[in-house]
């Protein structure tokens, strides 16, 4: 769930860290933390700050509470797996 970030000195280009996984394509299984971790630090780019706060602090918040995607779910005791799309549900319940 790493985010990734090139600032140069005129823009900032904000991405996943890992590669597109087309195997997994349409699967509703993977986890877009590092997507959405990535906009978090554009929004902190963009001096959106307190946006960028919410949607961090959502983040985390649904992870405490172990309704988390396949790659998490399995290292984590008593985490509950869900689809890519139940898990951007809960963390949008959780703004």
């Amino acid at each position: 769930m790493a985010p990734g970030a090139n600032i140069g000195d005129f823009i900032g280009l904000f991405e996943a860290t890992h590669g597109t996984a087309p195997k997994y394509a349409n699967k509703d299984m993977i986890n877009p933390g590092s997507l959405l971790l990535s906009a978090v630090l554009m929004l902190e780019y963009l001096g959106w700050v307190d946006a960028a706060h919410s949607i961090e602090t959502a983040i985390e918040k649904t992870i405490s509470q172990k309704t988390v995607t396949y790659d998490l779910e399995r290292q984590m005791e008593g985490a509950v797996k869900v689809s890519t799309s139940q898990f951007a549900t809960n963390i949008i319940a959780n703004l």
